[in-house]
């Protein structure tokens, strides 16, 4: 049966000029009366008036007689830009394109313009080749166009509309086009992005009927295609078809292979891939190592990946490439083996290799977690005498480590190479020091890192100064902190709700309760509203000093003021009533916490679990252990039962109490086995 319609007509119909497109006709009816080379200099400056003469009715006309002459100097940059302004509006693209395309083929063929029309018809797509389009084109005297066609197959093949772009395949002639090798790559590459094998397959066979050459792009979107699909197999036999063709196979197509051998579980494969493509003279690109590398580690797992790839570059001397090594270091030290990403870095100094900043961090990271700090500051201190230097990220975590292990004077030695090497290039940088010494407790170290950041032209700011009020605080120096706050107010700083909180809490260890509550009102005098941390740490010094009906009188006034609680709110008064032995009133907070939303934690729910057991209330303790059991945010831990079962003893539950340790034991097996 004949088809009375050219192609489906899919694409809605164009909308009518808009209120805004009138405005903008209004807007240009007014500029070409201050004279047309003023119009045509605005316009060549602004792609969005060519995109405003594309929505409308006349368009063609318009940004013809308007834009002719300025695109013969314009270039295609001048389209790239139109289009990646028009694209949300898809079908403007495809008008900019085809009028574009009249200038020669270096507009139709550039490959920015082609990947920026291709952009705009994915993300906004599809625009399908409807009767009304081709129409519209063929009534400009423009033609749908080889390259045009190509663009939008490409489109649909990565929006997964294969079958349609098979469609318009076989009736390009009604569209004055013939299948060349180009359009049959794209329509065979569309249907391998789809996921359409068996398609791109049945175009494939058909290219000697319409006498097309497969190329070596051609095939390599089918080893792409049966590679995803795992058959590799089948890619080996087609790259032999291809070299029988006389197609010598790229490096795309060997990187592909790679890949789909890792994938399918065969990395010795894959490895012979590589060799094999050494060998015919095909130079291995970073794409290709890292698809190597990286799969053989997802094939085989941590050890014998690295059993077999040190083999492999140890039985190959002369290959010296970088990219290799780099791959290689980066999988050891994501997979935490930092004793053999160390060994590598050695085998690469030797071959004269000096690794750069960011993959030295990476090591240095896995290394800090894994071996001694005094082998990894060598490690650092040998980099640096070979010339290196270590990024801002690596002086920081070698510092926080020296200083958790109170290594003050190596400390100070990576500080003071920070500082010849430039590190410290902005306030952010000193903040960041700063920090990491206030919370190691180092406050006069940090103290004399100000000293060094406003000798260096740098002025504190209010997180540097928050910074040290925090440290002294925290240390008990209110004094100090009080000292640093006088100098924030100095330097025309207000206080905000860090400063009112580091100094609550700093009175708060020092025992002085009044003044923290005196500090905790003047807040509403500065304009700073308290937050539940602020709130958090006066419930929690409240119950510490014995004046639990204190904290619950802030508890309640958190609540009025409409701030949210969290679970740390809950946990100090609830520890505070079961070590006085009031459990009810323990309960009954645990109770308002979850109608309040607030999840407990594992300390909330242990805690009320032993202060049960030892008033032997067992009953109420197995409730809240099974509440325990029940979310899957806690799990709970032997001391959890052990209490429970010290209870059940006490009280002549001896059966029972078998059936908890057991239950116990079966918990822990299967964690042990999980793991």
């Amino acid at each position: 049966m004949r088809r009375t319609r050219l192609l489906p007509n899919l694409l809605p119909r164009l909308p009518k000029p808009t209120y805004l497109s009138a405005q903008i006709l209004q807007r240009s009816n007014l500029s070409a009366k201050s004279g047309h080379d003023a119009a045509e200099s605005a316009a060549a400056a602004d792609p969005a008036r060519a995109i405003s003469l594309l929505a409308e009715r006349n368009w063609f006309e318009r940004i013809n007689s308007e834009f002719a002459a300025p695109l013969r100097h314009l270039g295609p940059r001048f389209v790239v830009r139109a289009l990646q302004q028009a694209a949300a509006e898809p079908l403007l693209c495809v008008r900019l394109y085809v009028w574009a395309s009249r200038f020669g083929q270096h507009f139709a063929r550039d490959r920015n313009v082609r990947r920026a029309l291709g952009n705009a018809l994915w993300r906004r797509g599809p625009v399908v080749l409807s009767s009304a389009l081709v129409a519209e084109v063929q009534g400009c005297g423009c033609v749908i166009s080889e390259e045009l066609l190509c663009v939008l197959v490409e489109s649909w093949g990565r929006l997964g509309l294969a079958h349609y772009a098979h469609e318009v395949f076989v009736q390009m002639p009604r569209l004055g086009l013939r299948p060349t090798t180009m359009v049959y790559n794209t329509v065979i590459a569309a249907s391998v992005r789809a996921g359409a094998v068996d398609a791109a397959y049945l175009r494939f066979q058909q290219m000697p009927a319409d006498g097309c050459r497969p190329d070596c792009f051609t095939y390599n979107a089918l080893v792409r295609g049966v590679c995803r699909r795992g058959i590799v197999d089948e890619a080996l036999r087609l790259v032999k078809q291809m070299e029988g063709a006389g197609i010598r196979p790229n490096v795309f197509t060997y990187t592909m292979l790679v890949d789909g051998f890792c994938n399918a579980g065969r990395a010795e494969d894959a490895v012979s891939v590589l060799e094999k493509m050494i060998e015919k003279g095909v130079e291995p690109t970073e794409a290709t190592y890292r698809a190597l590398v990286h799969g053989v580690f997802r094939s085989l797992g941590t050890d014998k990946a690295y059993r077999i790839l040190s083999k492999w570059l140890e039985s190959h001397p002369a290959l010296h490439h970088r990219d290799a090594f780099h791959t290689f270091l980066y999988c050891l030290s994501k997979n935490d083996m930092a004793k053999e990403a160390v060994e590598l870095v050695h085998k690469m100094s030797n071959k004269g290799y000096l690794l750069g900043n960011i993959m030295f961090g990476i090591v240095i990271s896995c290394a800090a977690k894994c071996l001694e700090l005094s082998y990894v500051c060598e490690l650092v201190d040998d980099f640096i005498k070979k010339g290196g230097k270590p990024g801002f990220d690596v002086y920081i975590l070698i510092i926080k480590s020296l200083l958790s292990c109170k290594d003050i004077s190596k400390a100070q030695k990576y500080l003071s190479q920070m500082v010849l090497d430039g590190l410290f290039s902005s306030v952010t940088s000193y903040n960041m020091v700063i920090d990491c010494l206030c919370k190691a407790d180092q406050v006069e170290m940090a103290k004399e890192i100000v000293k060094v950041m406003q000798e260096s032209g740098f002025l504190p700011n209010l997180v540097t100064l928050n910074t040290l009020i925090s440290g002294h605080s925290k240390l008990g120096n209110v004094h100090e902190a009080k000292a640093v706050l006088k100098m924030l107010m100095e330097l025309g700083f207000m206080p905000d709700i860090i400063t009112f909180t580091s100094l609550i809490d700093g009175l708060c260890h020092t025992h002085q309760l009044d003044d923290a509550f005196d500090c905790f009102n003047e807040m509403s005098k500065w304009g700073v509203r308290p937050n539940v941390q602020t709130y958090n740490v006066l419930i929690c010094a409240f119950c510490s000093a014995g004046n639990v009906n204190k904290a619950i009188d802030l508890l309640n006034k958190m609540k009025m003021d409409g701030i949210t609680p969290d679970v740390y709110s809950f946990n100090a008064p609830i520890l505070s009533f079961c070590r006085m032995r009031k459990i009810d009133k323990a309960h009954k907070l645990f109770t308002d916490m979850l109608r309040y939303g607030v999840a407990p934690d594992s300390y909330t729910y242990n805690t009320l679990i032993k202060a049960l057991c030892d008033e032997r209330r067992v009953d109420e303790a197995k409730e809240i252990l099974l509440s325990m059991e029940s979310s899957s945010c806690i799990a709970s831990n032997q001391h959890t039962y052990w209490s429970v079962v010290g209870a059940l003893t006490k009280i002549g539950h001896f059966s029972e109490a078998g059936a908890f340790m057991n239950k116990l034991h079966k918990r822990n097996a299967h964690l042990g086995s999980s793991a």
